[in-house]
């Protein structure tokens, strides 16, 4: 049997009831399991499952040591202390994964694959398949219509240049006020500012809310809180839901994933010191998957990301539709139509995740029909296709409005290059 990740190891104590003394080793938490080891033979000394603490209580030994007591089944207490850097960041971990592993349906991989489970993960992985092609498909579409706000771009500049040109032909050798350069430079400031008008922002809807223990900088001390993810941007909030700082997506330089439970993200400045939060939950795993769709080309991992996978490969499923043919059924989709699909997938999503979390408690004939680990396995899949079809949304908004400014960019060089004729032809 492989042996389980430490999430977490401190340095501390621990009361020995049977000798009456102390023993000085590590209180190492693993996502299952605390186990004690002690310092000098790394003998492990204690090894209790979450699943059987009863309560974890914050106590005094002798009235003089702060001590974590924890309470198992079967009355039996166990004495922690000196822990460092302190007892409260040691109580706030084990609570907050002992709470979680109270609320989880049931352990990973204690339910054999079904066939039911396997059905659902090969649909959903056709799903979002189709779904992945038709966001590349958007973001092709959508550089192709930058190219062609750069070329208008020229197109208006080469304009410039010859009313310039025809002012100066139409106007007498021996008049001085011929280039008219206040009136080119009040066009261009015009251009310039409808150009950097600001637009208005699409929906920012959350794709995943988790509780975290948090850390701050240089700072030691862990604190509860939760982390959300957003469509655009990332929030981190306290205990009280009080916003302590926003990652724009933009802001985002350096996401480090150092196990499947804890995550690192950095925004690096010049000329003072870097803004990184440290993060840690049971439920990071939701978020990794997520994060990785979102910021692929600054997110790093220093654990093995297959280590994430709660089951073996997924059978791949055919896809009957093509690329450009899901294309051009978004090209062809108006604005309304797409709203009620997302929302129609978005409520299929919402939807399936509370079946999800709810599956291991289901019976049909007295036969399980998806097992825990394929629950967990498609909840992280729909957070995928929830993620893509977010951003699909907001691509297609942008996309709207950028129609629009080459709508207009079009008949503003259709009238200039029609009064440009005029012109020419009286010169001629």
């Amino acid at each position: 049997m492989s042996k389980e990740i430490c999430i977490h190891s401190w340095p501390g104590s621990y009361y020995l009831n049977a000798e009456r003394r102390w023993v000085y080793g590590h209180l190492e938490l693993c996502p299952s399991s605390l186990l004690f080891l002690v310092e000098k033979t790394g003998d492990m000394l204690l090894c209790l499952q979450l699943s059987d603490i009863v309560e974890i209580k914050k106590e005094s030994s002798s009235f003089i040591f702060s001590s974590i007591t924890i309470l198992e089944k079967g009355n039996v207490k166990h004495w922690f202390s000196s822990l460092q850097p302190n007892r409260t960041v040691v109580f706030n971990t084990i609570e907050h994964f002992w709470k979680e592993q109270l609320l989880s349906p049931g352990g990973v991989g204690a339910a054999s694959p079904t066939s039911k489970g396997k059905q659902l993960i090969n649909l959903v992985t056709g799903s979002q398949r189709r779904l992945e092609d038709t966001a590349k498909v958007l973001h092709h579409q959508g550089e192709q219509f930058n190219n062609v706000m750069e070329g208008l771009d020229k197109i208006e500049c080469d304009l410039d240049t010859a009313d310039r040109l025809l002012t100066g032909l139409e106007s007498p050798s021996w008049w001085p006020f011929s280039n008219k350069p206040w009136r080119v430079q009040q066009e261009s400031k015009r251009r310039d500012l409808g150009a950097s008008a600001p637009k208005t922002p699409g929906k920012d809807g959350v794709i995943v809310r988790v509780p975290v223990i948090f850390l701050e900088g240089a700072d030691s001390s862990r604190k509860p809180g939760d982390l959300t993810v957003l469509v655009s941007a990332l929030e981190i909030r306290d205990s009280n839901s009080r916003i302590l700082h926003r990652y724009r997506r933009e802001d985002v330089d350096e996401i480090k994933v150092y196990s499947p439970y804890e995550i690192n993200i950095r925004q690096r400045f010049i000329g003072k010191p870097d803004l990184s939060y440290r993060l840690l939950s049971a439920k990071m795993q939701n978020v990794i998957c997520v994060l990785e769709l979102q910021y692929k080309k600054n997110i790093e991992f220093l654990w093995d990301p297959l280590e994430l996978k709660n089951s073996s490969e997924l059978v791949p499923s055919d896809v009957s539709c093509s690329l450009w043919h899901s294309a051009a059924g978004v090209r062809a989709m108006n604005q309304q139509a797409h709203e009620d699909w997302l929302q129609r997938l978005l409520h299929q999503a919402d939807k399936s995740e509370h079946l999800a979390e709810g599956d291991g408690q289901v019976q049909v004939q007295q036969q399980q029909t998806v097992s825990d680990a394929e629950a967990q396995e498609l909840k992280q899949m729909l957070m995928k296709l929830k993620t893509i079809a977010f951003e699909a949304e907001a691509e297609l908004d942008r996309q709207s409005e950028v129609l629009g400014v080459i709508a207009d960019s079009t008949d503003r060089a259709t009238v200039q290059i029609d009064k440009h004729n005029r012109r020419i032809k009286k010169l001629m």
